[in-house]
């Protein structure tokens, strides 16, 4: 007993003295997350989402401020360098509001509900940082994202709204009220949840194809305009769009497009991976951070492409990405959340390069001067240079390959090592983990040891976090678990544990799926309407894909898919049902819900189970390559013949995998 005292008191004290080197401390220095931790330190009084604040708050009649970021964001750390950690802003946060900050990626649901209503007040959609003025009773008064802290083209200083917006609440509350409540109720319609169920049909994919097209950017590739993001969830739907229906234009518009992004700036040409999204539209200059779920999504997209065109580019693409992913983000089991766009103070400055430093490392490396010339100028890396500080960040032409390219990209990759690598989150997600699982059983397709590796990342989420039977969201090395797992998490592990089971048609895989995908119903799926997560706090789950796909289309293609594997008709009508009560938005606005495309493909055309006793299961898996169809599952059966089953019934039966492989593509031709 006396040795656990004076190891308690030896605690206490080391905690003190790191307290002691900073001359501010709050809350936040209580959280696991290590975004709420980057802000421990700022003079601004946080806290951590939950009673204790709302109920000061309340109790003080505060307004209460709220901050949504996450941990690699780059706005983000430049409103907290501007503003958090002003103390002339921070006196302003401290006597009027209680100030909240939230971790988008610990609590998406909270993100998702406030992200609408910035949207619903200001017309356009948001991003992060999010800022939310709220009255004591929670009531919404003002929605931003960004603000600068001093005036700034047409934009008022942070400290200048926050200090209009305290004085108008503390000389005329009632005002305030009465604006809160309207606010309120147009928050209620927007995000109430209308439930109608309709029929739907597939020439709502060909309207999908089309209305992509419309926004298709003929001239530099992609979606829109800048900013561009990756879309990966588009044109991973539109890929099998073209397995299932061979419309040519989706397969041009992905393959345009996932070429211009692998050759442009939003993928590292030295190390790999893909940044989040390009600032301009022609794929060049990126915000720096790298996530998990875009690189898994892509790497998925880029696999399909490979299975349908096989080059030496994409596979190259693919296996550089996950190469990139392993080095900075695997821990041995799972794989961290993200890496950061700042570096040492400067955003890209890891990632970016001057010219004359680049040359004079590739001459001290042994190379002539006409070829290092020659790499740089395939690599864009030039003196004028593309960002700022006349420094470059490379991305390449259609130019011949310059030789000695990937000796000169490890030459350069070490040049970068004078800088030090951007911070990493450490934060250990199962959905994202779940997204790159998935990703690396497609990318089966370019070497057979990737579905191994995906098959031991599901392993890990299995033993790392799951307690007692209980999934959790996250894990953060040497902290206990407990945030417990949302939507996204059972829904995209749901898909991992389903490709683990016909990968291995181990039934603890299929069995823990079913599992899993009963308690979602029950945690989740309330009147008709999916929640992101089962706390207090309800947050409707979108049918649109965001920043990465829908949980909500996931969990329901995941029911369609076990319904087929197990022969639970149940759980087919319960998805028909989910999709039905979706499809009116679907019908009106195709393009916004390219994985709910997925859905009707599902439902329109048809599943298929591969069986063949456990002897000739390579037999089927050479089928299921061959014809290369979006919705085909492998199965042992039980018979010594190789069957094709839909699922209403099975269709084909024969000794003979040739003739078995004919009766599908006919069937599918007929469906």
């Amino acid at each position: 007993m006396k040795r656990a005292i004076k190891l308690f008191l030896f605690l206490v004290i080391i905690m003190n003295l790191q307290a002691s080197e900073y001359k501010y401390t709050n809350e936040l220095i209580n959280e696991d997350s290590p975004y709420l931790r980057q802000h421990a330190h700022n003079p601004v009084n946080w806290f951590a989402w939950g009673d204790k604040a709302f109920t000061k708050a309340k109790k003080e009649n505060k307004l209460i401020f709220i901050s949504i970021g996450y941990s690699t964001c780059h706005w983000c750390h430049v409103m907290e360098r501007e503003t958090f950690e002003d103390v002339n802003s921070a006196k302003v946060l401290n006597d009027s509001y209680v100030s909240i900050k939230v971790d988008r990626e610990e609590r998406p649901d909270i993100d998702k509900y406030y992200q609408d209503v910035y949207y619903l007040l200001n017309k356009r959609g948001g991003g992060w940082p999010l800022s939310i003025v709220m009255t004591p009773n929670k009531e919404v008064i003002f929605a931003a994202t960004y603000m600068p802290a001093h005036p700034n083209g047409g934009m008022s200083s942070f400290k200048d709204i926050m200090s209009f917006i305290a004085k108008k609440f503390k000389d005329n509350p009632k005002e305030i009220d009465k604006s809160a409540k309207s606010i309120t109720k147009a928050i209620n319609q927007y995000t109430s949840v209308k439930v109608t169920s309709e029929s739907i049909n597939m020439s709502v994919v060909d309207e999908f194809v089309n209305s992509v097209k419309e926004s298709f950017d003929e001239i530099n590739k992609g979606i829109g305009q800048a900013p561009k993001f990756p879309h990966a969830s588009t044109f991973d739907t539109l890929l099998d769009v073209y397995r299932v229906t061979k419309n040519q234009d989706a397969l041009f518009m992905s393959e345009d497009a996932l070429e211009a992004m692998a050759n442009g700036g939003i993928n590292d040409q030295i190390e790999g991976g893909f940044f989040r999204y390009s600032t301009d539209e022609n794929w060049i200059i990126p915000h720096f951070e790298k996530m998990l779920y875009t690189n898994a999504e892509l790497i998925e997209a880029y696999s399909k492409l490979y299975a349908i065109k096989p080059t030496q580019f994409t596979k190259d693409v693919v296996n550089k990405t996950i190469e990139n992913m392993d080095a900075r983000f695997f821990d041995g089991s799972l794989y961290k959340s993200a890496s950061d766009a700042d570096g040492e103070g400067d955003e890209g400055k890891y990632f970016v390069f001057n010219f004359d430093k680049a040359k004079k490392s590739l001459q001290n490396a042994g190379f002539e001067d006409k070829n290092a010339q020659e790499i740089l100028k395939y690599l864009n890396i030039t003196k004028r240079g593309n960002f700022e500080h006349e420094t470059s960040n490379p991305y390449v032409d259609k130019d011949k390959i310059p030789s000695n390219l990937d000796k000169a990209k490890k030459v350069l990759k070490n040049l970068r090592s004078e800088v030090k690598y951007p911070f990493i989150d450490d934060k250990l997600l199962t959905s994202w983990n779940s997204l790159m699982a998935s990703a690396l059983f497609e990318a089966g397709n370019i070497d057979e040891k990737y579905p191994r590796k995906a098959l031991a990342l599901v392993d890990s989420i299995l033993q790392k976090l799951q307690k007692h039977d209980i999934l959790y969201h996250q894990l953060l090395l040497g902290k206990d678990l407990k945030v417990k797992a949302m939507l996204e998490d059972y829904a995209f592990f749901i898909d991992s544990l389903i490709k683990s089971f016909t990968y291995t048609q181990d039934k603890r895989y299929l069995n823990k799926a079913l599992s899993l995908a009963n308690e979602a119903m029950r945690k989740f799926y309330i009147k008709d309407t999916w929640y992101l997560s089962d706390s207090d706090f309800k947050s409707a789950a979108p049918l649109e894909d965001a920043s990465y796909k829908s949980a909500k289309v996931s969990i329901i293609k995941d029911l369609f898919t076990l319904s087929l594997l197990s022969g639970d008709i149940k759980l087919y009508e319960k998805a028909q049902f989910m999709l039905s009560n979706n499809a009116k938005k679907i019908k009106n606005y195709p393009s916004a819900y390219p994985s709910a495309i997925e859905l009707v493909m599902i439902a329109k055309k048809t599943q298929i189970d591969l069986k063949a006793p456990k002897n000739r299961l390579s037999a089927i898996r050479k089928i299921k390559k061959e014809i290369n169809y979006p919705y085909l599952y492998i199965l042992e059966g039980d018979t010594d013949l190789l069957q094709a089953c839909s699922d209403k019934q099975c269709f084909a039966f024969s000794k003979d995998a040739d003739e078995l492989k004919k009766d599908i593509i006919k069937y599918l031709k007929q469906n």
